[in-house]
């Protein structure tokens, strides 16, 4: 219910009432082809999947702070007076329930909207139990978890992940190494509702949680939106092999003024971003099989907590790249970005296709979505994921074929020559 999420619930209900477009959403104005380009097939995704409407999407969650969608909005400073105060008595109306919270794992978050002391076992009741007060209240058939909250402290996995019996366990002797976010994932995996992870948290990709995952038959997605300084390494990065050109050092830097800026500012939640940022080019160049070309790529990645700059986030990138005989170049980026307005659409997308893809019985990891994630969660341990975004693009389209029965594109066959 902070900066993201209230930008994503003010936006879906800007959309609802013809203030303002859905823009950077693929589920809304993305286009798919279908057949063959002579065919000139090509239809609306939303027109083409059956989508949930977005007029029938009812909106609720959890903060450590007790502000409704409106004041939350305001204070988040992402969208300007005249639209929230046009949406004002229906942001008023949602409020946030008390917040599963320890102190440990977001240490610069001081909230006082959370839960009684108890054991962990008893915050994964009291959410189950919110969750299905929610659906009764609204009348809701189905549901989604989308996680907007904060980042945790980096964490490994531990024994008490390994098996779901561990971790039940575990809740019950409230172990220290079960974070709030593990418990949130645990309550909507219990209930059969897909979740879909937004911040670089092991909440999802330890093995206890896939058990309960597979035994319920839940889709599940994750982890870390891809926003603003990824989203350009992943656009930029397969250009650059695509064409062969080698990189000697990625350099990149972001000052961010938000309530996550503010939470970054802890080296050990850094530490969490910097995992999932890290990750992406060493998938995209494979520099074991492109040694000459990305063996010994210098890849750095800071960020700054710098409060005048609110949510408009700067990411600055510096890549010292090399062509033909081995001739330096320099690529330089500064995207001057609005960190909650590029992440709004990614949170609408993973509702709307977990939501189909639980009604199509696609459960475990959705990779097809993997096209929204710094971090893609890969099918099985011994896959590597895939970080290139025009792959990633390629398979979320295939799949959505494959699920209305129309063969996927290939690029080859008949369609060149009819």
């Amino acid at each position: 219910m902070g900066a993201v999420g209230t930008t994503f619930i003010a936006g879906v209900l800007a959309i609802r009432r013809g203030l303002a477009s859905p823009i950077g959403s693929l589920t809304q104005m993305g286009t798919i082809r279908i057949g063959k380009r002579t065919d000139d097939n090509v239809q609306p995704i939303k027109d083409y999947v059956p989508l949930a409407d977005l007029k029938d999407l009812v909106f609720g969650g959890w903060d450590v702070f007790s502000d409704d969608a409106y004041v939350a909005a305001k204070r988040a400073g992402v969208l300007e007076s005249p639209i929230l105060e046009e949406l004002g008595d229906e942001l008023r109306a949602i409020k946030p329930m008390p917040a599963v919270f320890e102190q440990e794992y977001v240490r610069n978050l001081h909230g006082d909207n959370i839960k009684p002391d108890a054991s962990k076992w008893e915050w994964a009741q009291a959410l189950i139990a919110d969750i299905e007060a929610f659906k009764a209240k609204h009348g809701c058939t189905r549901l989604v978890g989308v996680w907007c909250g904060s980042t945790e402290i980096y964490k490994q996995p531990g024994a008490v992940h390994q098996t779901l019996a561990a971790f039940e366990q575990g809740l019950r002797d409230s172990d220290p190494d079960i974070a709030p976010s593990q418990i949130y994932a645990y309550a909507f995996m219990k209930l059969g509702i897909p979740y879909a992870n937004g911040a670089p948290n092991l909440s999802l990709d330890f093995p206890a949680i896939m058990e309960l995952a597979r035994q319920n038959s839940v889709a599940v997605t994750g982890k870390d939106f891809k926003t603003g300084q990824t989203l350009m390494k992943t656009i930029l990065a397969p250009g650059l092999k695509a064409r062969m050109l080698g990189v000697h050092g990625w350099y990149s830097t972001n000052i961010l003024g938000n309530r996550d800026g503010e939470v970054l500012d802890d080296p050990d939640s850094f530490k969490s971003k910097e995992v999932s940022k890290l990750g992406v080019l060493d998938t995209i160049f494979e520099p074991k099989r492109n040694p000459e070309l990305y063996g010994d790529i210098h890849h750095v990645v800071r960020i700054n907590y710098y409060p005048p700059r609110g949510d408009n986030k700067e990411g600055w990138d510096n890549i010292d790249i090399f062509g033909w005989l081995g001739y330096p170049m320099q690529i330089k980026i500064d995207f001057l970005c609005r960190d909650s307005i590029l992440a709004a659409p990614i949170v609408l997308d993973l509702a709307l296709f977990m939501d189909l893809a639980q009604r199509a019985k696609l459960s475990g990891v959705q990779e097809w979505l993997s096209f929204y994630w710094k971090s893609p969660q890969p099918v099985q341990d011994d896959v590597y994921p895939e970080h290139d975004l025009f792959i990633q693009h390629t398979k979320l389209k295939n799949t959505l074929r494959h699920l209305m029965g129309d063969d996927p594109i290939t690029h080859l066959g008949a369609e060149y020559y009819d």
